[in-house]
């Protein structure tokens, strides 16, 4: 009978935990030193932040065509065959050829994407500078930190906003590595002084890449859990500045 409680008492605490864990990744609608109100957001950030999951997205879609469609094999070995079928020939050398300026041409393409992720990354960092004080990244988190350990009042809460502001700021911290990897293998030949570090540098570039991929999953995760929630109106916020009452 005991280990049956015991059991009951397990399952019900990983239940919890659970819940716990997926309600970490949920973005907070309202403001934590005010309940009452729904977080602003300015014109600018918004912008920053739809132009940035364009990048991203165009970015990622470059990676993926790379490593499948025009992978350098794959498409040799494609345009041998079709070619074949019209009678002409075509060596090992010439569809390799042919492979690997497709192969580049989608490189220069995602090269123009971090271009684009660099100077939305400075615009975001500039930005933060000009902000109003209530919507300043930084000041949120210190905000929920203060809601948190001092004042202790709404902290659950304070402590939610907390996980999610970090999780974000780690995303920032991505960013920002991505951006100075990514510009450093554009410009290599300006660089030589880092070209022994090139493979270190891409693998750093690559590694990042996957995290960032994590980070919008768990990101996308916690926005459809917040709309089905308390929080539900999350993404129009982001639209239209919060301007809505919340219910």
């Amino acid at each position: 009978m005991n280990t049956f409680r015991t059991n009951i008492k397990t399952t019900k605490l990983k239940g919890n935990l659970s819940k716990l864990n997926m309600a970490i990744i949920e973005p907070v609608r309202k403001d934590i030193p005010h309940p009452r109100q729904i977080k602003k957001y300015s014109a600018s950030l918004r912008l920053w932040h739809w132009a940035n999951a364009l990048i991203i997205s165009g970015s990622l879609i470059t990676v993926l065509i790379n490593s499948t469609i025009t992978d350098g094999r794959q498409i040799s070995s494609l345009m041998k065959e079709e070619l074949g079928k019209t009678g002409a020939v075509v060596s090992e050398q010439q569809a390799g050829s042919v492979a690997n300026a497709l192969n580049d041409q989608v490189w220069r393409i995602h090269i123009y994407f971090g271009y684009g992720l660099a100077a939305l990354l400075i615009f975001r960092l500039v930005l933060e500078f000009f902000q109003l004080a209530d919507q300043k990244f930084i000041r949120r988190i210190k905000s929920a930190y203060f809601q948190f350990k001092m004042i202790k009042k709404n902290r659950q809460t304070a402590r939610h906003e907390l996980a999610v502001k970090s999780i974000y700021a780690v995303f920032y911290i991505l960013l920002i590595i991505m951006a100075i990897t990514g510009l450093s293998l554009a410009f290599e030949d300006a660089l030589a002084a880092l070209k022994p570090l090139r493979h270190t540098i891409k693998d750093v570039h690559g590694f990042c890449m996957y995290l960032i991929l994590a980070f919008i999953a768990v990101h996308l995760a916690g926005v459809y859990l917040a709309e089905r929630k308390e929080s539900n109106g999350i993404v129009s916020d982001m639209i239209n500045g919060g301007n809505e009452n919340p219910n």
